[in-house]
């Protein structure tokens, strides 16, 4: 199997202060002869393009949290914003059976952002969940934009992966931080990476169910996601009105990265995450409601529009 490096949201710096710029690139963006400030567009499209991986990553999250603790179903969905902007959806759907999973995601930009870009996303993974073990098994995603499109599709053998396939191939950098086998071992996927089996058997609402380190393998880099507890919050939305955990989030970069980006020191020194889960004791887990992302062109928001549990959760079962 290879070593390939990421080509992810931290790969790409960007100033601050750029979002008035954006109608003005819609409007020339097929100019035959653009002008300075016109080919200056270039640089916003690649924010967007970070900012949909992040929220790619974060969507996972939003993918992956009902526990398979009996036979049912999870379905949401999702708006995503940047800097006030809405720039996209989701469209998440999860079935469960046993002990076992399986999650499908569709994300798409829309308005301002799909004139920009045209993105379109899909990822899917499966796996099984033992006690508070989310053991994943195999993981697929597409990305699609009018710049290119990628596939990655990986396989995994009790938390280790086995197989990675990346079409086409990333660009290799010197300067990257190679992926060492130690890396591949006790991970989970980008869309199992949130899987959330209550910490506390019977008690989601528990502030220590916030309290945990998810090791994150995407097929190229490896990384942290570390939440801590923070508080809580009212959430309303159809499928779930009530209090939810706050979690604060922080991202440690392992390896697969490259140290010298401005982004990745971004990502790492970054203190305004956060995500919002609602919970469902009736399955012993958590659902995410709303996550909050700073990046370097605004804060990114991907908020549950409705969310339907069943069976499981009285609140879910009454909005249905």
């Amino acid at each position: 199997m290879r070593t390939m490096r990421s080509h992810t949201a931290l790969d790409h710096a960007s100033p601050r202060g750029e979002h008035d710029n954006l109608h003005f690139c819609a409007a020339h963006e097929a100019t035959p002869h653009p002008s300075p400030r016109a080919r200056s567009c270039a640089r916003p499209r690649a924010h967007l393009r970070a900012a949909g991986a992040i929220a790619g990553l974060v969507l996972a999250f939003g993918a992956a949290q009902a526990t398979p603790v009996t036979a049912g179903e999870m379905e949401a969905v999702y708006t995503i914003s940047i800097a006030g902007f809405s720039v996209g959806t989701a469209d998440v759907k999860s079935s469960f059976d046993g002990s076992g999973y399986k999650i499908d995601l569709q994300a798409r930009l829309t308005g301002l952002a799909g004139v920009l870009v045209s993105g379109r996303g899909a990822a899917s993974a499966s796996g099984t969940v033992s006690g508070t073990r989310v053991v994943p098994q195999s993981f697929a995603a597409n990305s699609r934009s009018s710049q290119a499109s990628r596939t990655v599709r990986m396989g995994l053998r009790d938390g280790t992966v086995s197989a990675v396939e990346i079409e086409p191939p990333l660009q290799e950098h010197a300067d990257a931080v190679p992926v060492q086998a130690a890396h591949r071992r006790g991970v989970v996927d980008p869309v199992s990476a949130f899987m959330m089996p209550a910490t506390v058997p019977g008690n989601p609402a528990d502030p220590r169910n916030c309290e945990r380190t998810i090791p994150v393998f995407d097929g190229a880099a490896r990384f942290d996601i570390v939440l801590n507890y923070a508080g809580t919050r009212e959430f309303s939305r159809p499928g779930y009105s009530g209090e939810v955990l706050v979690c604060h989030a922080r991202f440690k970069a392992i390896s697969g990265h490259r140290p010298s980006r401005d982004a990745v020191r971004f990502m790492e020194e970054n203190r305004d995450m956060a995500v919002w889960l609602a919970p469902f004791p009736a399955n012993d887990s958590l659902v995410p409601m709303r996550i909050e992302v700073r990046t370097q062109i605004g804060m990114s928001v991907i908020e549950a529009g409705r969310v339907r549990l069943s069976p499981g959760s009285r609140r879910a079962a009454s909005a249905q």
